[in-house]
């Protein structure tokens, strides 16, 4: 074998591991996360307690009820308990903070632009979020699209699951975080 053929053959070696290698690390998360947020919705009588408010509603609306059909057109901002099971009652880790809006009149769907705030023992920083929540999937994926602190510059994929729902007062969201970007601050 001459040496343009070994050097081209050690080329294409190198070229496949490296492929092989980018593909397995593209595909695994370099950290896994679960956690639970309590969303509360003022109702008019539960201002002691709500950790989130209509503040913006169809003019065939109110802000203390949801508008029908499927909510469509009400804007709620929350400041929401994020645990690590799913009692509401648990030492919060953090908090979900920002807004979703109901965006389709004939099926219940929203669309969340958000961030959990952490500054605990374990975490410090916050990771950001948005995207389609197609409500009545069993499970949907939104985007994890940066984040601070322990999650300086975060990129990744948050399934949200609906773990528990009352009425239209509360729901508990399950959100299992996987990143696929992560880096160390110096």
């Amino acid at each position: 074998m001459d040496s343009k053929s070994l050097f081209a053959t050690l080329c294409i070696l190198l070229l496949s591991i490296s492929a092989q290698s980018y593909t397995r690390r593209a595909h695994t998360p370099c950290k896994e996360m679960v956690f639970y947020f309590h969303d509360i919705v003022y109702n008019g009588e539960n201002y002691k307690n709500a950790t989130s408010a209509i503040v913006g509603a169809p003019e065939w609306g109110n802000r203390t009820i949801m508008a029908s059909p499927n909510n469509f057109g009400d804007l709620i901002v929350f400041d929401d308990p994020i645990t690590l099971d799913n009692n509401l009652h648990s030492t919060p880790v953090g908090r979900a903070q920002g807004m979703y809006f109901y965006d389709q009149m004939d099926t219940f769907s929203s669309w969340l632009g958000f961030s959990f705030v952490f500054n605990n023992t374990d975490y410090k920083g916050s990771l950001n979020f948005a995207g389609h929540d197609p409500l009545m999937n069993k499970t949907r994926d939104i985007s994890v699209i940066g984040g601070t602190g322990d999650f300086f510059m975060a990129r990744g994929i948050a399934t949200l699951s609906t773990d528990a729902f009352e009425g239209s007062v509360y729901f508990r969201l399950r959100v299992h975080i996987k990143l696929y970007e992560c880096w160390k601050l110096l």
